[in-house]
């Protein structure tokens, strides 16, 4: 067999050699290369990051000429370095994007991943806050006066009529579920999609107050900046295509992109599915729209609102330049 394989080899060559001159081999296309794009992603490797993994997994980023390299650093650091044009693209909360502008960042939100602000109020279900006038006078914990679960709690107690002075702030750190179950707090602050799933696994009984009952904010979605808008809108437009395409199929087959998310969260594959998959789920509800990736306008009003009330800044933006629908697929 050798033989004859060699033989056939031989030939070939021979009938190349052979060739006219003027012949030339068909060149192949060669492939455009891919954009590298450094995401900012404000949190640790996470189920909740699902979409993500789905869409490069999937190809859908390779096909939009888009290499993804997931970076696992501080929101508000990928607020600033999108914002000084270092990087194309960053995941930012809403208030995050008017608290940058307010300070002159030329950053605008282009696909609003959330649908609902993901924070709620949990407490034991034995101390009976069930609603935002039982947080009256109530020791709250939080993780500090900064960031989306302050933000979340003032607009909740903005719009229920409730002055922070009503209730007692208590600084404690990413630690809402040990205080809460030690009893040092009447009740915590936290992610929908974590604290209640992980003090329920525990057996604990808890109520929750979740903030998107009471009003609309504008929540995490992807950010870019005038200048990559300006410069290159297709590259915003493929890379917005690419993700929606992933949380898309996120929310068909939740168990698809779990199991493929095991390869980017350390751990995940030896974690207790049951409560893993409840965070996906929780998160899958705040997801989910008629329109995947759409903002609208209410939502970054009240946001508006909430951080003029707080004194965050104290000159109302342009919300036209802070958020744009205009790269979403056509319907």
């Amino acid at each position: 067999m050798f033989r004859k394989i060699a033989f056939f080899i031989i030939a070939f060559a021979l009938l190349a050699g052979c060739a006219s001159p003027a012949s030339t081999p068909t060149q192949l296309p060669t492939e455009k290369p891919l954009v590298h794009i450094k995401l900012p992603m404000g949190y640790i490797p996470n189920i909740q990051y699902a979409p993500f993994y789905t869409a490069v997994e999937r190809g859908y980023f390779k096909d939009a000429g888009i290499e993804i390299e997931f970076d696992y650093s501080f929101e508000t650091d990928g607020v600033a370095l999108v914002g000084a044009e270092k990087l194309q693209f960053a995941l930012v909360s809403g208030e995050q994007v008017l608290l940058a502008r307010a300070q002159g960042l030329p950053i605008v939100y282009v696909t609003a991943w959330y649908q609902q602000y993901p924070v709620s109020i949990v407490s034991m279900a034995d101390k009976n806050i069930k609603s935002p006038q039982d947080m009256r006078a109530a020791k709250i914990g939080l993780p500090g006066l900064f960031g989306a679960n302050y933000v979340g709690l003032r607009a909740l107690l903005y719009a229920s009529g409730i002055k922070e002075s009503d209730v007692s702030l208590d600084s404690i750190g990413f630690t809402q579920v040990e205080a809460l179950a030690a009893g040092s707090e009447q009740a915590v602050v936290g992610y929908a999609a974590n604290e209640p799933v992980i003090l329920r696994s525990k057996g604990y009984a808890v109520n929750e107050i979740r903030v998107a009952d009471y009003v609309h904010l504008a929540s995490n979605g992807i950010i870019t900046n005038e200048a990559t808008i300006a410069k290159n809108p297709e590259l915003v437009r493929a890379f917005v295509a690419a993700f929606l395409h992933g949380l898309r199929d996120t929310i068909t087959d939740p168990d698809a992109a779990y199991e493929i998310s095991k390869k980017y969260v350390e751990n995940l594959s030896q974690a207790d599915p049951l409560v893993q998959k409840q965070v996906l789920g929780t998160s899958i509800e705040q997801w989910r729209a008629p329109i995947l990736g759409k903002s609208d306008q209410a939502s970054w009003e009240n946001m508006q609102k909430v951080l003029l009330d707080m004194k965050l800044y104290t000159d109302p933006l342009d919300l036209k330049k802070a958020f744009t629908n205009d790269f979403l697929p056509q319907q």
